[in-house]
């Protein structure tokens, strides 16, 4: 049985992280599926970054 996992992080916020780490070009062209793992890997990371920031000026 699969199941499709409900992602986590907005489209918005995709977006912008793939345009400040420069592969936005290939989801334009490619969607979503076409970025190689080593982007999408620095993508969680930078998002993990900016979550971390966000708490600790709360």
């Amino acid at each position: 049985m699969s199941r499709r996992r409900r992602g986590v992080m907005s489209e918005e916020l995709k977006t912008e992280l793939a345009k400040e780490l420069g592969f936005y070009d290939t989801v334009q062209r490619e969607g979503w599926g076409g970025i190689r793992a080593a982007d999408a890997g620095n993508m969680v990371k930078r998002a993990i970054e900016l979550a971390e920031q966000a708490a600790r000026r709360s």
